[in-house]
């Protein structure tokens, strides 16, 4: 008789988040956690809903609005040897730091000779489809993924949201987390003991055959929506999360495309200059004898995002974007 598998519990992706935190702030008196409504608020997405009241204000920190201020706040808090957790409300506030995140954060360690590792989280929410109009609908983290010196993470399931904190807060690299706003209410099982992840390797989270749909945070849903119906269809889907985008594991990809010969990259941001770009022309830098069609992207139309609901909708990528864009690669 096997071993008795361990039981799974059931949570979302926001509950998931909070324990995380709880339990990185519970293990090492350096970890707190800062950002604007992050304590008496609960967090602009609940995330950090009761820490406050179990940790207390001085490692649940509420901050003035000023990104550029308490980013850089972090940075310091991490060079004397804390492990600070910041929370930015949502990615597009964070262009208000991407000076502290570019020209601090990424590169003090190399200016340094190696004396100053920055070991600092950045947290923050990302992506559209919950009609917040143009300002606050970005889906930037191809941005961040250019960058040398920054690990770039993109956790789409309950498991990773759970278990991706504790890596990042060991790495001695800043490291940024970008939460997909449509994903907090998500619900999935998460194994006991909690399972633990490695920040360098993509997921396969379907096997298939005849083609590989490759994406990362709240795309992969979608996708794993395109893989039913093409099941259904008789086409075999294999879906790749990335999950992390910066060092982006270039094997996965390869050896996915060596498996079903044909790729749909699906990514949220603009398909101009986007994170689809990169994997797209890595697939045809190293994998371009494997392909039987040209390599297919899905990505949301060059437009600011709209705020109405279906405007919004028709603007971003849709599992049936998806669907028509592996049969044209397969057909």
């Amino acid at each position: 008789m096997g071993a008795r598998r361990p039981e799974g519990r059931t949570t979302t992706y926001r509950e998931a988040m909070r324990e995380a935190l709880r339990e990185a702030l519970h293990a090492d008196d350096r970890v707190f956690l800062m950002g604007e409504d992050v304590g008496r608020y609960g967090g602009c997405f609940g995330v950090s809903l009761g820490l406050l009241e179990e940790f207390g204000p001085e490692r649940i920190r509420d901050t003035p609005l000023s990104e550029s201020a308490f980013v850089g706040a972090g940075i310091g808090a991490a060079l004397s040897g804390m492990r600070p957790i910041v929370e930015i409300m949502t990615v597009n506030f964070s262009l208000l730091a991407l000076d502290q995140i570019l020209n601090n954060a990424a590169t003090l360690l190399h200016m340094s000779g190696g004396q100053l590792p920055v070991p600092l989280v950045i947290r923050m929410t990302t992506g559209a489809g919950r009609q917040l109009a143009a300002q606050h609908s970005h889906s930037l983290e191809g941005w961040y993924a250019h960058i040398p010196g920054i690990r770039v993470l993109a956790p789409a399931t309950v498991v990773d949201a759970r278990s991706m904190l504790a890596p990042a807060l060991a790495d001695p690299d800043p490291v940024l987390i970008f939460e997909h706003g449509s994903l907090y209410n998500t619900d999935g099982e998460l194994p006991r003991p909690d399972t633990p992840v490695d920040l360098d390797r993509a997921a396969v989270r379907r096997r298939g055959t005849d083609i590989s749909l490759i994406t990362y945070g709240g795309s992969v849903p979608k996708a794993l929506a395109a893989a039913d119906e093409l099941a259904a269809e008789g086409i075999s889907a294999e879906v790749v999360d990335l999950r992390t985008l910066r060092p982006l594991d270039g094997e996965a990809v390869a050896a996915s495309v060596a498996r079903t010969h044909r790729a749909v990259v699906i990514d949220e941001a603009w398909r101009s200059g986007s994170l689809a770009a990169e994997v797209s022309a890595r697939i045809a830098e190293e994998s371009l004898y494997e392909l039987d069609a040209p390599v297919e992207r899905v990505c949301s139309a060059e437009v600011p995002i709209p705020y109405a609901r279906l405007l919004e909708q028709a603007a971003l990528p849709q599992t049936a974007d998806v669907v028509a864009a592996a049969h044209r690669a397969v057909d």
